[in-house]
């Protein structure tokens, strides 16, 4: 299990309105506002349970990057866990009203996993999915 994991956007408002979209149906929320008036900043995302993973999304040079990075260079891959499956469905249909590229309609992906994946305007993949009672 991790703590927290973060990843850095290009634009911070749009990756606001992207993740507070998407993550939504999947009971995270948007916690935490740190972004400052020239578009750098960090933003964190959780269910607001205490001592729970949180996940943020960031916009200009974190101190551990050097010159050759850039968001969405590397990109990663998220995979986010789904109360429902409808959950799943709205995390998918969002994400492609906000400018997301669909990688992976919803559906059974290893039964009984029922899963989507998107690719974020930086280029990273993310999935929501749920293990579905057999």
């Amino acid at each position: 299990m991790f703590d927290h994991l973060g990843i850095v956007v290009s634009d911070l408002e749009r990756g606001r309105r992207f993740y507070e979209a998407v993550l939504a149906p999947l009971g995270l929320r948007l916690l935490e506002d740190h972004a400052q008036g020239d578009g750098t900043g960090w933003l964190v995302f959780g269910t607001g349970q205490p001592q729970s993973p949180f996940f943020v999304v960031a916009a200009g040079m974190p101190s551990f990057w050097n010159v050759e990075h850039a968001p969405g260079k590397s990109p990663i891959h998220l995979a986010f866990s789904a109360p429902t499956k409808d959950s799943v469905d709205q995390f998918h249909a969002e994400g492609l009203k906000l400018g997301a590229r669909n990688n992976g309609d919803p559906g059974i992906r290893r039964k009984p996993f029922y899963c989507a994946f998107l690719i974020d305007p930086d280029g990273n993949n993310l999935e929501a999915g749920i293990y579905l009672a057999e």
